[in-house]
C-alpha cells in the first residue's frame, strides 16, 4: 500500500466572534496585546462548549480564533498523545496471551543511533514497560517514553494508523533525539518477556511511506545549529512534526468521548485503558509513587497549561484537567478537557503560542514565563468565567471522570 499525504493547503484562517470577542473584551492588556499580533505570536485557539441532553449525552460546539491548519506551529510533545493511544491499541491488535501494558518490554539496537532500553528505574520493578512509559508520558511528558513507544509502533504504522483513521494531516516523523531522517525511518527490534520467558519478539522496521514536503516551512530570523553556531536564516521546519490544532482537539475529544466521533476514527481500546488514560492524563506528579518525582521540580500544575502552570498555581481539588500539552522551540500548545465537580462545569480549550522575540531558534531564550504561560493562565480564566455563569438545561452528571488516583 503506498500512501502520501500533502500539506499543501489553502489558507482557511477560521475566527468565531464569540470567542473573539470574549477575549478581548476581558483580556488584560498584556493578552490584547498578543491578540493584536497574530502573525507574531501564531496563536490559535479553539473553544469546546459542551452541553448535555436529557440521557446525559455530551454535545459539542467549537468556537474558533485565528485556527488554521495552514499555519505550523511545532507540535513538540502533543505528538504523544497519539503514540499512547496507538501503543494500547496495538495490544489489543496483536491479541497474543501474555502480552499486556505491564509485560516487560526490552527495546534492543540494530541501527545507528538506535538506543537500548532494558531497565526503568523508575518502575517498582525496575523494567520498562507499555503503561509505564505511558504513565511518564502524561504525568511529565517524558521524552524517552516517547521514544520507545515510537518503536514499538513504528514509524510507517503510526501514520498508517493516523491516515486510516481521518487524521491525514498528521505526520510524526522524528524521535525526540538527535537523529538523521533514515535514522528515525528506522525502528528498533523489541521482546517482551515475562517470568524469563519470550512472549512476543519484534523485529526492526523501516518505513518506506512517501511524505510530500513540498510544503516549505521557514521560522524566525536565525538559529543556532547541532554544534551552536548561531545561523542568519530562518530555521526549517518542513521536514518537522506535524499536528494541526484542530485534529488535536479532535483527537482529545475521541479519547474523552469516544462516542461522540465516527466509529471509524475511535481507537481500539478497552474500558480498562479508557480509565487508565483518564486517570494518568489528570492525575499529578505528586499523586504517583512508581514513578516518583521532585515536586519542587515536577510541580503539580507542570503540564496544566490553562489556568495552572503560570506562577506554578495550586489546583482546586474540585478541578481535574485531562490533557496532553507540549512546549519547545519557542511554541507552547495544549489541548484540555476542564471539569469543575462542585459546581458542575466542563469544557474544552485548545491552543497554541509561539514566543520568540529575538527571532532566534533553539536558544532556549523564549519568553514562556514572561508571555507564554500567562496567555494560557488567562485565557484559561476567561472560559472558566463564562462557563460559570454560562445556562445550561441540564446539569451534566460527570461521575465517570471521578477517579481514585492511588497508585
Amino acid at each position: 500500500m503506498s500512501w502520501c499525504y500533502s500539506l499543501a493547503l489553502p489558507a482557511q484562517s477560521r475566527t468565531d466572534t464569540l470567542l473573539e470577542n470574549l477575549l478581548r473584551r476581558e483580556g488584560s492588556p498584556a493578552l490584547r496585546h498578543i491578540l493584536q499580533y497574530p502573525d507574531s505570536f501564531r496563536y490559535q485557539l479553539i473553544y469546546t462548549e459542551i452541553d448535555r441532553d436529557v440521557n446525559n449525552i455530551p454535545h459539542f460546539k467549537n468556537y474558533y480564533f485565528h485556527v488554521d491548519d495552514s499555519l505550523y506551529y511545532n507540535p513538540a510533545s502533543t505528538v504523544k498523545l497519539p503514540i499512547a493511544l496507538l501503543a494500547l491499541e496495538k495490544l489489543h491488535t496483536l491479541d497474543i496471551p501474555g502480552l499486556t501494558g505491564n509485560t516487560p518490554m526490552f527495546t534492543d539496537s540494530a541501527w545507528s543511533g538506535q538506543v537500548i532500553a532494558h531497565t526503568d528505574s523508575s518502575a517498582a520493578n525496575g523494567l520498562p514497560s507499555i503503561y509505564h512509559y505511558i504513565k511518564k508520558i502524561f504525568l511529565i511528558s517524558d521524552n524517552d517514553a516517547y521514544n520507545r513507544l515510537y518503536e514499538f509502533i513504528g514509524q510507517q504504522a503510526i501514520h498508517e494508523k493516523l491516515w486510516g483513521k481521518d487524521y491525514g494531516k498528521v505526520r510524526i516523523v522524528r524521535r525526540f533525539m538527535p537523529l538523521s531522517e533514515e535514522e528515525n525511518r528506522h525502528t528498533n527490534p523489541i521482546r517482551f518477556e515475562a517470568n524469563g520467558k519470550l512472549v512476543y519478539e519484534q523485529p526492526a522496521a523501516f518505513d518506506t511511506l512517501a511524505f510530500d514536503y513540498s510544503r516549505k516551512v521557514f521560522i524566525g530570523h536565525g538559529y543556532l545549529d547541532k554544534d551552536d553556531k548561531l545561523i542568519f536564516s530562518p530555521m526549517d521546519f518542513t521536514r518537522h512534526n506535524y499536528f494541526p490544532l484542530m485534529a488535536l482537539q479532535r483527537m482529545l475529544q475521541a479519547v474523552l468521548f469516544p462516542a461522540s466521533v465516527p466509529v471509524a476514527q475511535r481507537f481500539n481500546l478497552s474500558p480498562e485503558d479508557y480509565r487508565f488514560l483518564y486517570q494518568y492524563m489528570s492525575q499529578y506528579p505528586s499523586e504517583t509513587q512508581w514513578p516518583k518525582y521532585d515536586t519542587a521540580e515536577y510541580f503539580n500544575s507542570y503540564t496544566k497549561f490553562f489556568f495552572f502552570k503560570d506562577g506554578k498555581r495550586n489546583i482546586p481539588p474540585y478541578i481535574r484537567v485531562f490533557n496532553k500539552a507540549g512546549w519547545s522551540y519557542g511554541f507552547l500548545t495544549d489541548a484540555a478537557y476542564i471539569v469543575d465537580f462542585e459546581h458542575k462545569v466542563e469544557f474544552m480549550l485548545t491552543g497554541n503560542l509561539y514566543v520568540n522575540r529575538d527571532g532566534i531558534l533553539n536558544d532556549d531564550k523564549y519568553e514562556y514565563e514572561e508571555d507564554g504561560y500567562p496567555f494560557f493562565r488567562e485565557v484559561g480564566e476567561i472560559i472558566y468565567r463564562y462557563e460559570l455563569q454560562r445556562k445550561r438545561k441540564y446539569v451534566p452528571d460527570l461521575q465517570s471522570f471521578h477517579i481514585h488516583y492511588g497508585e
